[in-house]
């Protein structure tokens, strides 16, 4: 009798050893560069960080904001039965005294060529942000005449130029100049397609509007070859569906997609998406303060998603079904195979340490290119409207997931995985269906207007 009763005093203690749960900093000790950072987690009782009290909302979840100084910061947590010391150091800041890269310019034009596949052609010398013009596969031949940044400038004609990695080219004693033969048109059900007949792959550009456009540069006796083909006018359509440019051998394909018949009683009728839920495996993604992982949510949001596209006609496919792992190239190239019409990624939201996650909450919607902002803005007026999420608007990135021009491809911020009112959400089964219905009827509200246009 006297062991059963130690047995349940030692298991009373050990519950209220676990009162409250940090999620993250994920360590004791760690190091994080920067003015401020955050504690996430959750607590079954008020407690105090350093002697000050720690909001919790109704289900227990915090986030609690820190300074940091240089050098070690002690945070003591105590709810008078637990106490728990955590220790975070902040590097003194390197000062930096050099100058900005300058701009070389060469004394004669070079010849590289490319030496990867989806090599980014880009309007500035910055690895970051909204500046990829295309995406060029092995060997294209480019003429440079300068350098910047740890890039080549590229010379495409006499009064454009662009940019690419030094370290995706290699130098040749070629020619970058290609001959054009001609070009097929092929007409289907499915897609406007131009072949362009060419005797070496050269660098392109495609532009979006009701009239697409199309650069194919160093192509002799042009500068560059521009090729104008009217869409809406051919389509009878505004919206743009999606689109490919690659080159197989030398030839250079440009399809088109036309635009899709709505069956006005079931709009999603027929049409393929392909739903991505984010991350998956070893790759967790964020934590929520209750210590689910972004991985999993996403997975469980998008088997409801595709149930309820399921129901309304779509034929959708699923770029992970399980707890797995794979690359973002995969993903994309995935729904691409299956010829998507729509790619929606699904994912959670997080912060970086120097700002606050109780002033951020809500569902934003990401897109790259301008075909695809019509979609992303009608998911997320569904969303918010349906769910009352905060509306963390939609915004143009350059994510891998929606850099996709074969089809209209948006990623999806359901919520703040770090913030505790959408953390109490987005752990509920109930949300996660609602969540994805919202997302359906903006699919669905999106074409049913460009079919009424």
């Amino acid at each position: 009798m006297k062991r059963v009763f130690l047995v349940l005093i030692a298991f009373i203690l050990g519950i209220h050893c676990n009162a409250f749960e940090v999620v993250y900093p994920k360590a004791k000790n760690v190091t994080i560069n920067s003015g401020t950072t955050f504690f996430i987690g959750n607590s079954e009782r008020d407690f105090k960080i350093n002697g000050q009290p720690v909001p919790r909302n109704k289900k227990g979840a915090f986030a609690y904001v820190v300074p940091l100084n240089i050098g070690e910061n002690v945070f003591t947590f105590d709810d008078s039965i637990q106490k728990e010391i955590y220790k975070i150091t902040r590097p003194t800041p390197k000062i930096y005294s050099g100058t900005a890269a300058k701009q070389i310019d060469f004394t004669e034009y070079k010849v590289v060529m490319t030496n990867a596949e989806n090599v980014p052609l880009r309007s500035t010398p910055i690895d970051a942000g909204i500046n990829r013009l295309s995406h060029l596969p092995v060997g294209v031949n480019l003429t440079v005449n300068g350098e910047q940044n740890g890039f080549y400038r590229v010379v495409l004609d006499n009064l454009e130029t662009a940019w690419i990695s030094k370290n995706n080219v290699i130098t040749v004693k070629e020619n970058a100049e290609a001959n054009l033969k001609g070009y097929d048109f092929i007409d289907t059900d499915k897609f406007y397609t131009f072949v362009f007949h060419l005797d070496k792959k050269v660098p392109f550009v495609i532009a979006e509007g009701s009239t697409m456009e199309l650069k194919l540069y160093n192509v002799k006796d042009y500068s560059p070859y521009t090729f104008d083909f009217p869409y809406s006018e051919t389509s009878g359509s505004k919206t743009l569906y999606g689109y490919s440019g690659e080159f197989i051998g030398n030839d250079f394909i440009w399809k088109i997609r036309k635009p899709h018949v709505i069956d006005k009683k079931y709009p999603l009728k027929g049409i393929k998406i392909a739903v991505d839920a984010g991350h998956g495996g070893y790759e967790c993604g964020a934590v929520s303060c209750f210590g689910e992982k972004e991985k999993d949510i996403n997975l469980l949001i998008a088997k409801d998603l595709h149930n309820e596209l399921k129901k309304r006609g779509a034929d959708v496919y699923m770029t992970r079904t399980h707890d797995t792992y794979h690359g973002l190239k995969e993903r994309v190239d995935k729904a691409n195979e299956q010829d998507a019409v729509i790619l929606i990624s699904i994912h959670g939201n997080a912060l970086p340490d120097n700002l606050d996650p109780n002033k951020n909450r809500g569902t934003s919607v990401f897109y790259y290119y301008n075909m695809s902002k019509p979609l992303a803005n009608a998911i997320l007026n569904k969303m918010t409207s349906q769910l009352g999420m905060n509306n963390d608007k939609v915004r143009q990135a350059s994510l891998a997931l929606v850099r996709n021009t074969n089809a209209l491809s948006v990623l999806i911020e359901v919520g703040y995985l770090i913030n505790p009112d959408d953390s109490v959400l987005l752990r509920e089964s109930e949300f996660q269906k609602a969540a994805a219905k919202a997302i359906a009827d903006g699919i669905e509200s999106f074409f049913t207007k460009q079919d009424s246009e």
